[in-house]
């Protein structure tokens, strides 16, 4: 008897979310295992009301696997552009690529080739395998974790390799062999809605006649917080290189760091370097610097200084290439830029003539 499973899908009967974009069903009354895939990649460090339109758009646009792999790296990132968190776009253009080059252009039902595709891991491919095909594989990402962890009153943080371990074996001891795609989505749907990490609802779950942390009032504490650490502070000077036409020059970010592969603003360490750095791409008179911002990342705050150099003429022998291009508006609105980026050029005002 699964009185954890039982308890936990009699609620999702009746309180669940059904009507997600990913949750249709096909032909044969299953899941669309790219849909399912899809949407498991984006809710990653992103919220289901916030993933549903981003989602929509990107299977509007790719609604095939094959779709994915065949599209060009800069329509993924830009159809992503918003979500944060790029690199998971690349790995899932990559991962599609090599279903098509290795698995007929399908994911892998196989337990591990599917985790070994890039971006996917244990807890995504038991995800796909338990939605899409109704397969008994645990998950365990951090909705999971957190009703984990208070059910049975687990201390230490949850990321810590003993304590995940922990998990683990609890998440494969409640998933349940029948209703798995449901079970799955149940206790998904619990963490984020009722289990939550602050203001837990917990007169509402269907789990608190057992949980360990109810009963001994340690709701509040656990899971227990990553030991704190600083985060540091960078600073950069993003150049906005803008000719009379009010195109804006474009650099190809590296694949290391973030933002990886995205266009962005040519940035450099300082005003002097950004001079130097301008006079490379330019023939410029004069900048005006804008207000400073600062964006901040999961380990670290950027703090960004614009430096604004209008009626820029590129320099004889700078072309658009695959690391530098002249966008204008039409340009920048199709191509994956970060969000900070694609606000700051949004608010600046028309050319100087």
């Amino acid at each position: 008897m699964n009185r954890f499973a039982d308890a936990l899908l009699a609620w999702f009967d009746d309180h669940g979310r059904h009507d997600l974009p990913w949750q249709a069903t096909l032909d044969h009354g299953q899941r669309d295992a790219y849909r399912v895939w899809l949407s498991e990649i984006m809710l990653q460090q992103t919220q289901v009301v916030t993933v549903i339109g981003y989602f929509e758009r990107f299977v509007a646009a790719l609604p095939t696997l094959r779709d994915l792999a065949a599209a060009p790296e800069d329509q993924v990132l830009a159809l992503w552009a918003g979500l944060g968190y790029y690199r998971r776009a690349r790995f899932l253009h990559r991962a599609a690529q090599l279903c098509v080059e290795r698995h007929g252009s399908e994911l892998p039902r196989d337990f591990d080739a599917l985790a070994a595709l890039p971006g996917i891991g244990r807890s995504t491919a038991g995800a796909i395998l338990a939605q899409a095909h109704g397969l008994c594989f645990p998950i365990l990402d951090g909705n999971v974790k957190r009703v984990l962890t208070r059910y049975h009153g687990i201390h230490g943080h949850p990321g810590g390799s003993a304590v995940e371990k922990q998990l683990w074996q609890h998440a494969d001891a409640h998933t349940p062999a029948l209703r798995a795609a449901d079970y799955t989505q149940a206790i998904m749907d619990l963490g984020a809605t009722v289990c939550t990490r602050a203001r837990p609802r917990c007169e509402a779950c269907p789990l608190a006649a057992d949980c360990v942390a109810l009963r001994d009032g340690l709701v509040a504490q656990l899971p227990s917080p990553k030991p704190a650490k600083a985060a540091p502070t960078r600073e950069t000077v993003m150049l906005i290189l803008r000719d009379t036409l009010g195109r804006v020059l474009l650099e190809r970010r590296g694949l290391q760091g973030v933002w990886p592969g995205l266009w962005s603003l040519p940035e450099a360490a300082g005003m002097t370097a950004a001079w130097r750095h301008a006079r490379q791409h330019a023939r410029i008179d004069d900048a005006q610097a804008l207000a400073p911002f600062v964006h901040v990342f999961s380990h670290y705050r950027l703090r960004i200084e614009p430096l604004l150099f209008d009626g820029a003429t590129a320099v004889p022998g700078i072309a658009d290439n695959s690391g530098l291009r002249w966008c204008d508006a039409g340009e920048l609105a199709a191509l994956g830029l970060p969000a900070p980026v694609r606000k700051l050029l949004q608010n600046l005002e028309g050319p100087a003539p």
